[in-house]
């Protein structure tokens, strides 16, 4: 059952404006992928500690990407009206560069709808956890472009950042 998008044509609105799930169930299953990336920016002392594997609360690299990839999992239980669907594979990778940590999640799914908002919930959390774990040496690090960088599958095909 399709259900008609609102009068403004939100989709995830129905015709009296009320926030509601979208039904996916007639969209095809098609292979999907999302690749986001974000930034935590941190000070020099804080990057050469990260490098020389000295973060008093332990590998923060390793964590970091542990939650992300749990993170991505767990998405629709914390973004509301995001579908639960079968993640089938999500990669976090984290570089550690002389501003900070840059962070690229790539998440894929064989589902009815596409995992932009698990990638992007992965490079969220992977980036909270890591300042959780370098909080001590850094209490200013802050998180910076969060975004989608591509999605492919779907009836729209693949979409890329404009560089």
């Amino acid at each position: 059952m399709n259900e008609p998008a609102s009068p403004q044509g939100f989709s995830h609105l129905d015709e009296s404006g009320r926030a509601h799930m979208v039904d996916v169930s007639a969209k095809e299953v098609t292979a999907r992928t999302a690749t986001a990336s974000g930034f935590v920016r941190l000070s020099p002392e804080c990057v050469a500690t990260l490098r020389a594997g000295d973060v008093p609360k332990g590998d923060a690299l390793a964590v970091a990407r542990i939650a992300g990839i749990q993170a991505a999992k767990r998405t629709p239980d914390l973004v509301p009206l995001c579908h639960p669907i079968a993640i089938h594979g999500v990669r976090v990778d984290l570089d550690v560069r002389d501003e900070g940590v840059a962070i690229e999640a790539r998440v894929r799914t064989a589902d009815r709808t596409g995992v932009e908002m698990e990638a992007l919930t992965s490079v969220t959390v992977a980036a909270l956890t890591l300042i959780d774990m370098v909080k001590a040496i850094d209490p200013a690090a802050t998180i910076t472009d969060v975004r989608v960088e591509e999605k492919t599958g779907g009836k729209s095909g693949t979409w890329r950042r404009p560089a």
